[in-house]
């Protein structure tokens, strides 16, 4: 387990979303989308700080303006797990996203309308994808996963520090 605080340097990140019930939800200009139940990936990029962004995440009183914060406010949306990796710069964003599509299926247009990716957001398909996710040999995978996980509640604990 992981002991300092969450860095204030830029990074990217990952969260891991449970979504508990079927969803349709506008998602600002990119329009409604339909969100089965179940476990997704985002991955984003927080080039003016991490701590800041994951505090972002973590409130539920937010101006709606990223396309992951139309998601995180519904009350059916929980994040399950923050990862980061505090050396990342924004290229190595889109270079998670297109390892996330072997794991999962594309929100399209979600989170990426910055970027040439299909998506930053992925519905998990498999049991323990998480476990295969982070055993997998691709190396820019290998470099981000040299990371820190916590749970929302370990999150929340650091950040008030």
């Amino acid at each position: 387990m992981i002991r300092e605080p969450i860095p204030k340097s830029p990074g990217i990140y990952l969260l891991r979303i449970l979504v508990k019930n079927d969803l349709a939800i506008k998602i600002g200009k990119l329009g409604e989308r339909f969100f089965p139940r179940g476990e997704y990936l985002y991955i984003g990029s927080a080039q003016n700080g991490l701590k800041k962004r994951i505090e972002r995440h973590l409130g539920k009183r937010r101006r709606l303006f990223w396309h992951i914060d139309y998601l995180l406010v519904n009350e059916s949306v929980e994040i399950k797990d923050i990862i980061w990796h505090k050396e990342a710069g924004k290229e190595e964003e889109c270079k998670i996203a297109s390892l996330l599509q072997s794991f999962g299926e594309a929100i399209v247009g979600f989170g990426s309308t910055d970027c040439k990716c299909e998506s930053h957001l992925y519905l998990l398909k498999g049991d323990k994808i998480i476990e295969r996710f982070k055993e997998t040999s691709d190396s820019p995978l290998k470099h981000f996963l040299q990371t820190i996980k916590l749970t929302s509640s370990q999150i929340k604990n650091k950040i008030s520090k």
